[in-house]
Order: C-alpha cells, then structure tokens, then sequence
C-alpha cells in the first residue's frame, strides 16, 4: 500500500511521516513536496519523494501514479486554496486515487470562522468527485498561540480578543497522529472526525500556566478588533494574517473553539498534549 502526503516538508507533514514510520516502511510512503532540495533528509530515510505543485498542474497527475492512499493536507495561501485543492482532487480522481483523507477545520459545515469557507468548498468538491475519503476536521494548533511565548513573557502581557472563550486547540503532533492511524487502518471511508483537545482553556489560562512554569508574572488583556488588530500590524505581521488572528479570537469568544468531542483521543489511544505540556515545550 502506498501512501502520499501532500506538504511533506512542512511543519504538519513531516510530524505526519514521523507517525507513519511507526507503522509503514518507508518504501510505502510518498512525500509530495513544492520542492524536492529541501526534502533530503526524508530521502535518506528511505522515502520516495516526488515533484508536486498545486500551481503547475503537469506536476500533479504523474506524482499521483499507483498512490492508494493520499493525504491533502490544506494549502496554507488563504484565497486560493480552493482552486489549489481542486486541482489536486481533479489529479487524484484522473490518476485512479481510490481515497483522501483531507485536514479540514473542526465544523467547517457550520463553522463561522472566515478560514472556514475554503474547507467546506474543498469538502464539497470531495464528495462531489466520488473518491472515498476521511474529513480530518483540526481544531486550533495550539502552536498558534505559542509562537510569540519570549515576548509575551518579557512583556508581561498575552494580547487577544477572545475574551473567556474556551479552546479545545491539540498540537500539531497530536493531529498528525490522528492523520496517520487513519491512513494507517480500515474503517474509515466517508467519516468525518471532529478533531479538538481533551481539555479546553482560556486565554487566561494560558497566561497564568506561562506564568507558572517560567516564574514571571503574565496576563491575560483583552482588546477590542481593531485594538488587537492595530497591535498586531505594528509587530509587524502581514495584513492577511492579521485578519485571521482576529477574526478567530472574536469567534472563539463564541464557542467556535471550545469541543467536548472525545474523538481524536479516541483515534489516537491516549489523551491530547496538556496545555502545560504544549508551553513547556514551546520554552525550547
């Protein structure tokens, strides 16, 4: 059985690959990357790595060839994934791909976060093409709230607007291993997995956990849109990001992140990553 994954050499897919080994060989997995020089060290470890663009569409077919197995992990450029996933939902149809599971986001049927729009069309086109295939609905990485941890804890202050929203966010490790028992057993076809941590927090929370495992006072302000947003355009962030950052603050304040679907610990046999677990290794 071969299995392909798509955005190898990215932070989700090499996690993926580490998880796939522990059950595959390596002959059986497929790395599909933008570019192959930055791929070496998952060809010396046996896997076979092959040419894959969403935007040169003569790369997709050909790289597809004897896959039974494909993992499309979402593109990250928000506004054009969908046309990026078609193309590779079209290559993988043409070239006689029986199955895709797909990283979408935790109830993109209902959900309201802008980023949403984007998975349910993809989910669509899914289901429209007759492919069977697993909807891997990720919550939050909780990464996402851990990137900036040496300013916050030198400032003294977690910016947000999500007021006392809770958040059920996993680690990215912990959905790659979910993506790779998936792609890794039977039973799966045509599921939907609403994928979100076992315990939830707050923002708050995380301030006073920060507090606690690195002995400096942190806290939790709360800011209105376009206090966070000016915030966070003078750090330096590009606008689109911004954005989002925003927009999924406001709508976690809404319950948008907040989950008390057990299914992922389910998949993966043990508990997600603790909140003090996830900050303790973000300190290195």
């Amino acid at each position: 059985m071969k299995i392909a994954i798509t955005g190898a050499t990215g932070q989700l897919g090499q996690l993926v690959i580490h998880y796939l080994l522990k059950e595959q060989a390596a002959a059986n997995i497929i790395a599909l990357v933008r570019s192959p020089e930055k791929a070496v060290d998952l060809k010396l470890q046996g896997i076979e790595v092959r040419h894959f663009d969403y935007d040169v569409p003569e790369t997709l077919l050909p790289a597809l060839h004897g896959i039974d197995k494909l993992l499309l992990i979402s593109a990250n450029e928000v506004g054009r994934r969908t046309p990026q996933h078609k193309a590779v939902i079209d290559a993988a149809k043409a070239a006689h791909v029986p199955y895709i599971a797909y990283t979408s986001l935790l109830r993109a049927n209902t959900s309201k976060l802008g980023l949403s729009q984007e998975h349910r069309e993809t989910e669509n086109l899914i289901q429209a093409s007759g492919l069977s295939y697993t909807f891997l609905r990720n919550n939050w990485y909780i990464e996402n709230y851990l990137t900036a941890i040496a300013h916050v804890i030198e400032t003294g202050t977690l910016l947000g607007a999500a007021q006392q929203g809770r958040i059920n966010a996993a680690t990215r490790a912990n959905y790659a291993e979910a993506a790779a028992k998936v792609l890794t057993s039977t039973g799966h076809e045509n599921k939907t997995y609403e994928l979100a941590s076992s315990e939830s927090f707050t923002l708050t929370d995380l301030a006073q956990t920060i507090t606690e495992l690195s002995g400096k006072a942190v806290h939790y302000q709360n800011l209105s849109a376009a206090d966070y947003t000016q915030r966070l355009l003078q750090a330096g962030l590009p606008k689109s990001l911004v954005d989002v950052i925003v927009d999924a603050d406001l709508h976690t304040a809404e319950g948008a992140m907040y989950s008390i679907d057990k299914t992922l610990e389910q998949l993966i046999g043990h508990p997600t990553t603790s909140l003090q677990e996830a900050v303790k290794a973000a300190f290195h």
